[in-house]
């Protein structure tokens, strides 16, 4: 039996900004996960691979255009670099694009399945297609919108997957009936005062019956997941074998 030391789940973020992280991702939950050594994090600056003195990492679009685009030499000799570790090789190579798979919780609980992720920053329009063809890149949308680079949906992809890993989160129940953990949205949430503005705590939530507050939780989840996403409604119900009100 190997007696060699279980490694953290370890984010690798490939970016032209480094100064940028850890970022938000230093802070709060994931901030003291990562001092406790919970999760490990590497980040490469792109611009140390490029191959002339001015550091350049992007060239123009054949065939015109606005914009830049990464050069796919220099990036793909970042990414070549990081997966020189064995164990980088066997998790997901992502890079972030508008035209990807949608980021969702069952894709966080893939990445934290795999023990690790590499992350594609991109910036300008882009990057060479013929990178993403000549490397196992997953394309990942964190939305249909266009953002400035993929660090921010980086440290959303991480912090996602950061408070799931054992230890990180107060109590265990919390990452099992918050949104989305069974395809639904979460119900609402109470705390004191008991009365407010004269709006007053649902009374099964006053009752002490367990069983009572599981049923209204489960009917309000589901609720609202029929009446502000109906896609997620549609899905839920056919992986129930169509119940459901």
């Amino acid at each position: 039996m190997s007696n060699a030391p279980v490694r953290p789940w370890t984010a690798r973020v490939l970016t032209l900004y480094p100064a940028m992280f850890p970022g938000p991702l230093g802070q709060s939950l994931a901030g003291r996960a990562l001092a406790e050594g919970v999760w490990a994090l590497g980040v490469v600056d792109i611009r140390d691979f490029a191959r002339d003195k001015h550091r350049t990492v992007d060239d123009t679009p054949f065939g015109g255009g606005p914009g830049m685009v990464m050069r796919p030499d220099v990036l793909a000799a970042a990414i070549d670099s990081v997966r020189e570790d064995e164990a980088a090789k066997s998790q997901p190579l992502i890079y972030f694009s508008p035209r990807g798979r949608r980021l969702d919780q069952a894709l966080v609980h893939e990445v934290k399945a795999a023990g690790g992720v590499t992350l594609i920053c991109g910036r300008f329009e882009g990057v060479d297609e013929r990178l993403l063809q000549a490397r196992p890149v997953v394309e990942v949308s964190l939305g249909d919108f266009v953002l400035s680079g993929g660090e921010i949906a980086a440290y959303a992809l991480i912090d996602a997957v950061v408070r799931l890993l054992p230890g990180v989160m107060g109590a265990e129940e919390s990452g099992t009936e918050e949104s989305f953990a069974d395809g639904l949205l979460e119900y609402p949430q109470y705390t004191r005062p008991q009365m407010w503005e004269g709006r007053s705590v649902p009374d099964v939530l006053l009752s002490g019956h367990h069983e009572k507050i599981a049923a209204w939780r489960r009917a309000m989840a589901e609720q609202i997941t029929a009446e502000r996403r109906p896609d997620l409604w549609e899905e839920y119900r056919r992986r129930k074998g169509g119940g459901g009100t």
